[in-house]
């Protein structure tokens, strides 16, 4: 008797790109500038054909986070507290987007789903979907979308290994967000605003704020960004990456803190050799006093949170000399926050003003088209000259990089893209004759007339990378787009070191 043959990972991955919109569609989204106002009940019908009802969701004891910068860092900063606070328990952590593999987006005590397990539980949920074709919404297409479909999945699987906790980052956070289903997280959390998917979620920040506190429900323990004092252990930690981390760990401190107040009778604070409150200080379940010290298992779990991709240094494997700055920041406000990390002493600055035979420096960048490229050149410059007036360096803005080079997300030189990092979701046309990054260049000369280095427009990741290589002795930053930053990472051969938290 014949038996079909296993499906794989990569028939997963194959299968799963057929659900993406391609651009003219997510153009049309952007150009009406609305919502879907029948996303969530779309979405719970998904649900329910998984054979998954939204009341079950509350089982997962989910911590879901939203805002514009850092969600993700927060996110994965809570997942490794609790796991360090809690080492029996059992994680789930689903964020977006992934930087090389999409199993990165699903993961389970801090480490991806395997291939296999990525594959099972992928086709059942995709078989489920096939078989389960009853639909209480009309307006729901038969098959979910890219994104909706991995949060199904991603409900589906925490589901099936019994998590004790589950970590949801949203995507574009709004009300109508496919995370957005769960009728009771036990904490929720907001990051950091700022102007992104304006088109979207509202050219206003009050407007931006209300779609993102669409995830906040009754009864909720709430808390939004900001560093419980004291908080010199988190500056300590996260001296090195900027306020912008320093201030998701404080979230993530506090959204860890209050989850473990509310779901674990055996949790106290003041049990913690490092915590300073006293020990006649009552403590309420009804009333969740912030932190005022970290207690040595959340430090730990600080100090040992790996997220790659953000604020990441990673030597060159393949060329001695060269070392890699990895940062997907792809808003004004991030790139800020990237160049205050990256213009700094020991990072993107010699050790002293007048220390000699510094590496040279190369910026890799782009952003998607939709964005103002304009706007993040200048945030760029204009944080450089800051921080070179901060650290008393002699060098101009103007010459900080030796070289520019402006890409596409296309991740190989012979237009192919690696199957977890297609997308149809750019548009060919503005691919082909780089239009996007052309407009990039033209910002650039216009705002840096008297440049001396050498700018390149490159068709691809793998013409970037190769081109940073040309120069020894180079310190590159990459930053602007995490799919720049995932397909870097693929395509120089840096995985095994930037993936991996034991490297």
């Amino acid at each position: 008797m014949s038996t079909a043959p296993a499906r794989t990972y990569k028939d997963a991955i194959d299968a799963l790109n057929t659900l993406q919109s391609n651009a003219a569609v997510l153009e049309a989204v952007r150009a009406i500038g609305l919502l879907n106002p029948h996303a969530i009940p779309e979405m719970i019908d998904y649900l329910r054909r998984v054979d998954l009802e939204p009341s079950q969701l509350n089982d997962l004891n989910v911590i879901h986070i939203t805002g514009t910068k850092g969600k993700g860092s927060a996110s994965a900063f809570t997942d490794s507290i609790l796991r360090t606070a809690r080492p029996g328990w059992k994680t789930g952590l689903y964020t977006s987007p992934h930087l090389v593999a999409v199993r990165e987006r699903i993961r389970i005590n801090g480490e991806p789903l395997s291939e296999e397990d990525f594959a099972r539980y992928f086709f059942e949920v995709w078989d489920l979907l096939q078989k389960n074709t009853k639909r209480e919404t009309v307006t729901a297409p038969f098959m979910p979308n890219y994104f909706r479909f991995l949060t199904l999945m991603a409900f589906y699987t925490f589901k099936q290994l019994k998590v004790d906790a589950a970590i949801l980052e949203v995507g574009i956070g709004g009300r109508s967000d496919s995370t957005n289903i769960v009728p009771k997280p036990v904490v929720t959390g907001i990051t950091a605003l700022g102007y992104d998917h304006t088109r979207i979620l509202g050219e206003k920040l009050s407007q931006i704020a209300n779609q993102k506190a669409g995830i906040y429900k009754a009864s909720i323990s709430v808390h939004n960004c900001g560093l419980p004092p004291p908080h010199h252990s988190i500056r300590h930690v996260f001296c090195l990456a900027g306020a912008h981390q320093r201030s998701n760990a404080a979230l993530a401190v506090q959204l860890a803190h209050m989850f473990l107040t509310i779901t674990d009778r055996s949790y106290s604070h003041m049990s913690d050799p490092n915590t300073t409150v006293p020990a006649s200080t009552p403590q309420s379940r009804s009333v969740i006093e912030p932190l005022r010290s970290l207690p040595t298992s959340f430090l730990d779990g600080l100090k040992n949170a790996h997220w790659p991709g953000r604020c990441q240094t990673v030597l060159d494997p393949q060329q001695e000399g060269t070392k890699w700055f990895l940062d997907g920041a792809h808003t004004k406000e991030s790139l800020e926050c990237c160049l205050e990390w990256f213009v700094s002493p020991a990072i993107g600055l010699p050790d002293s003003p007048v220390s000699e035979g510094h590496p040279i420096r190369v910026l890799i960048f782009n952003c998607t088209s939709g964005r103002s490229g304009d706007e993040f050149l200048k945030a760029i410059l204009q944080k450089i000259e800051e921080q070179l007036t901060k650290y008393g360096s002699p060098e101009k803005k103007e010459d900080f990089f030796a070289k520019v080079i402006f890409c596409s997300n296309v991740t190989y030189t012979s237009g192919n893209f690696k199957s977890d990092l297609t997308s149809v979701a750019m548009s060919t046309t503005d691919d082909a004759h780089l239009k996007t990054q052309r407009e990039i260049e033209a910002a650039w000369n216009l705002l840096v007339a008297t440049y001396s280095g050498t700018v390149h427009v490159l068709p691809t990741i793998e013409d970037a990378v190769r081109e940073a290589r040309k120069t020894p002795n180079v310190n590159v930053l990459v930053t602007g787009s995490l799919h720049l930053v995932g397909g870097v990472i693929e395509v120089a051969g840096l995985a095994d070191i930037a993936l991996s938290p034991k490297a």
